[in-house]
């Protein structure tokens, strides 16, 4: 919990830790600093995740390193009697798009390729620059950034649900059959190891680096 001081004519940032106390990730409940365990839910009370980088990272390469698979390699196998076509996310949108449905491809495009590059940058941004004063955006804005990778989180598995459908119904015995291809597999992985990177970061160090601008000396 974050709220501004007014000391003068500048504001102050007033942190739950300035002040000793320690609030709890899962239920937001405020506890004295030093309480190890949430008396309202049992999580454990940690009031900075020193480590929390560190998993943001290792996740996050994980996670890119799934992505590029996901995007190289069949996401769909069709087969029509004796042919077998297949194609990747990317070509698959340019195949509905050069079918007049340009409304799917669009979403399929966005949803697989543009969401998915947006989180990898966001979470990379974030990680990179939480630390550091005077740099990137303002702090506000990185708190926003942050919450944005959390709201779009949900609709990154658009694509793996559009799999499952299409496997599902288009089962003619033989006549024509779409199986997941081995980009599916990449793909969901690379989903969740992108929202455990984001889950990793601890946005309260965000507010810790305004709270030592505020208390370096100002420049006369």
């Amino acid at each position: 919990m974050v709220c501004m001081e007014l000391s003068g004519t500048s504001p102050k940032v007033l942190t739950a830790r300035s002040v000793g106390l320690v609030a709890c990730t899962r239920c937001s409940r405020a506890w004295p600093l030093g309480t190890q365990t949430c008396g309202r839910c049992g999580k454990r009370l940690v009031s900075r995740d020193r480590k929390s980088l560190q998993r943001v990272w290792a996740f996050w390469i994980v996670g890119f390193m799934c992505y590029i698979p996901a995007n190289t390699d069949p996401m769909l196998r069709t087969r029509q009697l004796f042919e077998t076509q297949e194609s990747t996310i990317i070509g698959g949108a340019v195949e509905l798009a050069h079918y007049g449905s340009w409304g799917i491809a669009a979403i399929i495009l966005i949803a697989s390729v543009l969401i998915p590059l947006g989180k990898f940058w966001a979470v990379a941004y974030l990680a990179v620059h939480v630390g550091r004063r005077h740099m990137g955006a303002s702090k506000h804005r990185k708190m926003w950034i942050y919450e944005v990778v959390e709201f779009i989180g949900r609709w990154s598995m658009v694509d793996i649900f559009v799999v499952a459908i299409l496997s599902a119904l288009v089962q003619l015995k033989g006549l024509a059959t779409i199986t997941p291809g081995p980009a599916a597999f990449f793909f969901a992985l690379s989903v969740i190891f992108t929202m455990l990177s984001a889950q990793a970061f601890d946005p309260r160090m965000i507010w810790d680096a305004q709270a030592s601008d505020d208390e370096a000396p100002e420049n006369v």
